[in-house]
């Protein structure tokens, strides 16, 4: 699975490194450090290598800053390195008895990075603005926004959802004054940073933002090079960048004056199962429904048999951790969810139990002339997911049930997801996205709830969380949906999924850079490692 640089390639686009970064280390003592002075003079630079790019832009309206920092606009709401919620732009917030009623009080001393103060008007004009987009940003509960006063903005919703505020937590607030059809290029707001220059497919340099009410930058401009992994390391060996993210490929090498930072992430991966017998159509014709995986001791089987261990120390190069739930480490999580790993002797029980056996001598078992076996689906360009799909087929074999695979594009996926398992990911610090996963209100709808699973107590549980006035109270409903020592959407219970891996991200970071707490990362879009880029500095 370790890749191989091509000498050619590399060698082009370290020349094309060399150039964006200036041809030296932003860090004094860099290896391509050049005189004192100039040492001195790019003490307070910074620049990182990352390999996705926001091509749609940096408005929050359509969904910038949702899996990092928005760096370029404040939020109202944010959460610290422990995943507490606290104030951003607001000074306080409350909801009423009902919790339809939210109204929360901002700061008077905020302005854009354009000099102008921000004000309750900008507030509604971007929760506004975000509806009307209809985009990722997820307003369909809120009814209306409006201000009451200059630093006062009350949110109405249509009925109470205690996940409500992840939506002032992740949506950057964008100027009235400066908003336009162009903004998404040349964002202005109330955030640390703002854009110098975006080469698209190339760089994005930003620099600290001189209004910016809360605590500085250390660092006075920062340079994102947006590099495939061969690049981004190759990068790092000729000391060009600061920071570079990689694969668990790269994991093991060694690189002179960088360190390796493991982050532990929600970004998992999991099969997701049909949960329905097959029979029925979606409105456009597509398959619903699965014979071999509707039976609940198939399911149960696969998810007592892999070995997650494993696959940590396999595919991901020991890069992770094994994955019991879409939620694994978060505040909402629920630890009972935890099952005995790589359990064989159990899973074969289950399945002679529920009447699964090999009565041709085949090696796949049957019930009623019915094969276990299936097709599980995967992103086909992705190797990790790859050789997930791989390993867990091989697991299986000797348990009885036969996994054909099918690596194809996410239009492919989309075709078949319904009628067959597939190998997806998730991640996220909104609990929300654990009812859309496994609502049965939530079933069909694009890529959420593709198995149509259904529990109606645990239907009840996600109501009684979305329903409670604060995250707090919502959390012993978060936890009883996944297992409340009777039924459940984890392994425990339904096993509507058999959840696999949470793949740690992995950066090159060089030595004396100082990234501060990295907080549990998201699923991997974006750059959530800049969560707290604020904190950021030279410690030598």
């Amino acid at each position: 699975m370790r890749k191989k640089l091509v000498g050619m390639m590399a060698l082009v686009m370290l020349m094309s490194i060399v150039i964006l970064a200036g041809c030296g280390s932003s860090k004094p003592g860099g290896a391509n450090a050049g005189t004192s002075a100039n040492q001195e003079e790019k003490k307070d630079e910074l620049v990182l290598a990352f390999g996705s790019e926001p091509e749609a832009g940096f408005d929050p309206t359509t969904g910038w800053g949702r899996y990092g920092s928005p760096l370029f606009q404040s939020t109202l709401l944010k959460r610290d390195d422990e995943l507490n919620i606290v104030n951003d732009l607001a000074t306080s917030y409350e909801v009423n008895q009902d919790g339809l009623v939210w109204t929360v009080k901002i700061r008077d001393d905020v302005k854009f990075s354009d000099g102008q103060p921000l004000t309750a008007a900008d507030i509604v004009f971007t929760f506004e603005t975000a509806t009307n987009n209809g985009s990722v940003v997820d307003l369909n509960s809120m009814s209306k926004v409006e201000a009451v006063d200059d630093y006062t903005v009350k949110f109405t919703l249509k009925a109470p959802q205690s996940t409500f505020v992840n939506t002032l937590i992740a949506t950057g607030i964008v100027p009235k004054h400066a908003y336009g059809k162009d903004y998404a290029e040349n964002p202005i707001g109330s955030g640390p940073y703002q854009l110098v220059q975006w080469d698209k497919g190339q760089q994005l340099i930003v620099q600290a933002n001189p209004e910016y009410y809360d605590k500085a930058s250390y660092f006075k401009k920062i340079t994102f090079l947006f590099l495939n992994e061969d690049a981004a390391f190759a990068a790092a060996q000729a000391g060009t960048v600061d920071l570079a993210y990689i694969p668990a490929a790269f994991s093991n090498q060694k690189v002179t004056g960088m360190r390796l930072e493991s982050v532990q992430t929600v970004d998992n991966r999991g099969i997701a199962f049909p949960y329905v017998k097959s029979g029925s159509v979606t409105e456009d014709g597509l398959p619903i429904g699965n014979d071999v995986t509707a039976d609940p001791a198939i399911r149960q089987a696969i998810d007592m048999a892999v070995d997650r261990k494993a696959l940590v120390d396999g595919v991901l190069e020991g890069q992770g951790t094994p994955a019991y739930t879409s939620v694994d480490g978060l505040p909402w999580w629920n630890p009972e969810t935890v099952i005995q790993d790589g359990d064989m002797e159990g899973a074969k029980k289950l399945l002679e139990e529920a009447g699964w056996k090999d009565t041709d001598g085949d090696g796949i078992r049957e019930k009623d002339s019915l094969k276990a076996e299936f097709t599980l689906y995967y992103l086909a360009s992705d190797t990790i997911r790859q050789s997930l799909a791989i390993s867990v087929a091989d697991m299986m074999k000797p348990l009885g049930i036969n996994i054909k695979l099918e690596g194809g594009s996410w239009d492919v996926i989309g075709k078949n997801m319904y009628s067959s398992p597939v190998l997806m990911g998730w991640g996220s610090h909104d609990p929300q996205e654990m009812y859309n996963i496994y609502s049965s209100e939530t079933a069909g709808i694009d890529y959420y709830n593709t198995g149509y699973y259904s529990n109606k107590k645990v239907d009840e549980y996600f109501e009684k969380a979305l329903h409670a006035k604060t995250e707090e109270e919502a959390i012993e409903f978060w936890k009883k949906a996944q297992w409340d020592w009777t039924t459940g959407l984890s392994g425990k219970g339904d096993a509507a999924w058999a959840w696999l891996v949470n793949i740690n991200h992995l950066y090159l970071v060089k030595d004396g850079l100082d990234i501060g707490d990295q907080r549990i990362h998201v699923h991997g879009h974006g750059w959530p490692a800049t969560d707290n880029i604020v904190e950021w500095k030279w410690t030598k």
